[in-house]
């Protein structure tokens, strides 16, 4: 009978299951995009947690447990690893954790949505950072930062060193793309519409050190879609052009601080292959040298697959 680790991961966007064997083999998972109303440009946290509540018993049914046996349940408790970090969608999966740690007799673990999307990302990218040591940029709807990360038994100890100081990369793209009649979330929508752009249309980038401003380029954004003059793909396209050349001084900034040349590029964001086209001609040139990692753009979105690996890293950790 193989034996599994759930995962469990429900955040502001999606509820997630996984069954990972201890190889790293996904048994089976699930996974379910929270419904946002036409227009709309997130969910407030009570209709996330309701819709986490409803999915939960769906997605269930889909993993198909068959003949595998859970050793134990890991799920994300909250959004970053530090002690202030809250958000209530992650209690029901912290919640559904628990109850099935008690009537399955099996421990329960738990992590951050952070260090699950750091995880997905260095187990699905072509390679790993070769150190245990190395800097990691999470970029996401909640969160747009510089990680100093150090690899470790159980997980990851984890510094921000920098990253946005007002807007995440996720809302800069959900708001224009929004505003420019996109689905939300709108990330696969603005890359699609961008790729009919010539590069005409361009916004100034806002970096101090290792640290970037976003409200001002949204605003130059939005001005540009209430006008009317620039073509949507154009807007689009800047959008992107400005969250690149945001990153890429930032990380060029860390590499001259001395900061690991090693760099892992996770989060919803990340999937973007202007973005990753971009960071590579730029960061990888010898002129800088850094090398990066990006993770699967399958699991780039949020999802429980690292959240399950942690679980087992955890798991042989404790019970060795």
């Amino acid at each position: 009978m193989d034996k599994v680790i759930l995962g469990i991961d429900t955040s502001n966007y999606r509820t997630s299951l996984c069954l990972v064997r201890e190889d790293g083999e996904i048994a089976a998972e699930a996974r379910q995009l929270l419904r946002v109303k036409e227009g709309k440009r997130g969910l407030q946290q009570s209709e996330a947690v309701f819709q986490h509540v409803m999915n939960l018993p769906q997605l269930s049914d889909q993993l198909q447990l068959g003949d595998r046996e859970i050793a134990a349940v890991c799920a994300s408790e909250k959004p970053r690893p530090i002690e202030q970090s809250y958000m209530p969608v992650f209690k029901v999966g912290e919640g559904l954790a628990k109850c099935l740690s008690v009537y399955l007799g099996v421990p329960y673990y738990l992590t951050s949505h952070q260090e699950g999307h750091i995880a997905a990302g260095e187990l699905t990218a072509d390679e790993r950072p070769q150190s245990a040591r190395f800097l990691a940029v999470h970029l996401s709807g909640g969160t747009s930062e510089l990680l100093d990360c150090i690899r470790d038994e159980s997980g990851y100890r984890i510094e921000k060193i920098g990253g946005s100081i007002d807007l995440h990369a996720g809302q800069l793209v959900d708001r224009v793309g929004v505003a420019l009649g996109l689905p939300f979330p709108s990330g696969p929508y603005l890359e699609k519409l961008a790729q009919r752009a010539e590069g005409s249309f361009r916004v100034s980038s806002a970096v101090d050190g290792l640290t970037f401003s976003l409200s001002g380029p949204e605003a130059a954004l939005l001005r540009a879609v209430s006008k009317g003059e620039v073509a949507a793909a154009e807007i689009a396209r800047a959008t992107e052009q400005c969250l690149a050349n945001s990153l890429e001084k930032v990380l060029r900034h860390a590499v001259e601080q001395g900061w690991s040349k090693e760099i892992l590029i996770v989060g919803g964001v990340a999937a973007n292959q202007y973005i990753q086209d971009r960071l590579i001609q730029r960061l990888e040139h010898p002129a800088v040298g850094a090398k990066l990692y990006f993770c699967d753009p399958a699991y780039s979105g949020d999802n429980a697959y690292g959240v399950a690996m942690l679980g087992w890293s955890i798991h042989k950790n404790r019970t060795l």
